[in-house]
């Protein structure tokens, strides 16, 4: 879908391209017609604050202390996984492959086609080269050699979901785009032609090669630019193909809606979860790893019990869950190991399947690969040393605490 270009201003020269362009003409008067959008704006399924909340001066410790610094990063090199381009040269015995790349970024294999979720291959999630949240690992695999994917799915439009350059060489192979309402704007700006994009509605669907794609409710917001007005939608996804069917969180705090999600849609065979860039200051748009279990919970058929009550072991649901949103970028103030760790205690609690790879290693839901902690040599392990994990790979210095509590480091 195409509309008129917005009126211009001497200032728009100034525009950086990376801020994208805001809907307008046809594409806008779709977004008025939308269910979702109300007194000028995209609103969420449930009530949710997105200024901060709080005072920001309980923030500012984690940016100018050297300690509180040195928490939110890995303290060595992140052990990307080495062989992820022979190993995905051979189709997934199973029909279902997911290989996360970093931090929402996960390509998925599915019933012999591949989508690739919320592509970012930047240094930086930023609208400028020199400044933003810098990359704590180096994509598994360049995207040049990645191979041809059959279909591109956007959550949102923050930039570390929506990543101009990635687009532009995505869009180069001439894969199609499964977007939001309004996200078009910003391909069409970038130039990628119409004809390979889809702007969907919640709950709205479409087709390619025998996959159906979904954009299911989400509870976050949007923008990109200075005023980031709610005129974009950001959403979750379903993928669901002839044998198999995957869901993909996007940004979102929680909400009862996930177990409608689940009910209309599930259950599946994997759900990609984001888990990390949490924080008090900021509850309602970004879960924790304990919410992330619980809308995996719920996206099964789990009970999940209620808010903010300590998940325990019970009807364990099926599929597994990948925790995502976490250990590429730093963007919140809770230490950078923490979102794995908590995920994988919270799914022990409550008896569910997670799955642990390492960036860039392809591992199919039907055979996960056990649990493997490789983030503990990299971080300081709590008093007494880091619990031991049901079903883990074996033990291993990454278990074991060294000098003044901290992870002994392998050779």
């Amino acid at each position: 879908m195409t509309g008129s270009r917005p009126k211009t201003s001497p200032l728009d020269a100034l525009r950086p391209a990376a801020f994208g362009a805001d809907p307008s003409g046809e594409r806008m008067a779709r977004i008025r017609r939308s269910p979702n959008f109300a007194d000028g704006v995209f609103t969420n399924p449930v009530a949710a604050s997105i200024a901060p909340s709080g005072s920001m001066l309980k923030y500012l410790p984690t940016y100018f202390r050297k300690e509180e610094r040195a928490r939110r990063a890995p303290a060595g090199n992140v052990p990307v996984y080495p062989t992820a381009l022979a190993e995905l040269a051979a189709p997934p015995a199973s029909g279902l492959r997911l290989t996360w790349m970093g931090h929402s970024t996960v390509l998925a294999e599915i019933d012999g086609r591949r989508v690739l979720f919320d592509p970012v291959w930047g240094q930086r999630c930023s609208p400028f080269a020199f400044v933003g949240p810098r990359r704590l690992h180096p994509a598994p695999v360049p995207l040049r050699e990645l191979g041809r994917v059959d279909a591109v799915v956007i959550s949102h439009d923050h930039y570390d979901h929506l990543d101009m350059p990635s687009v532009r060489a995505l869009a180069r192979t001439g894969t199609s785009f499964f977007v939001p309402l309004g996200i078009g704007a910003h391909l069409e700006h970038w130039g990628v032609p119409a004809e390979q994009t889809t702007e969907l509605d919640w709950r709205e669907s479409a087709k390619i090669a025998g996959l159906t794609l979904t954009a299911t409710p989400a509870r976050h917001f949007c923008g990109r630019g200075l005023r980031n007005t709610q005129h974009t939608l950001w959403a979750s996804w379903v993928v669901a193909g002839p044998e198999h069917r995957v869901f993909h969180s996007g940004d979102t705090g929680y909400f009862p809606g996930f177990a409608e999600i689940g009910a209309e849609y599930g259950p599946f065979d994997a759900t990609m979860i984001q888990i990390g860039a949490y924080s008090e200051l900021w509850p309602d748009i970004h879960m924790t790893p304990d919410e992330g279990m619980r809308a995996h919970r719920d996206l099964q058929g789990g009970s999940s019990g209620a808010p903010g009550e300590t998940l325990e072991i019970g009807d364990a649901p099926g599929g597994i869950m990948l925790p995502i949103h976490w250990g590429t970028f730093n963007l919140a103030p809770h230490p950078w190991h923490e979102p794995a760790e908590g995920t994988v205690a919270a799914a022990e609690r409550a008896g569910a399947t997670v799955a642990t790879p390492r960036p860039g290693q392809p591992f199919e839901p039907a055979s996960p690969p056990p649990v493997d902690p490789w983030w503990r040599p990299l971080a300081t392990a709590p008093a007494g040393g880091w619990p031991l994990l049901a079903g883990a790979a074996p033990a291993s210095g990454a278990d074991r605490p060294g000098p003044a509590g901290e992870a002994v480091l392998q050779a």
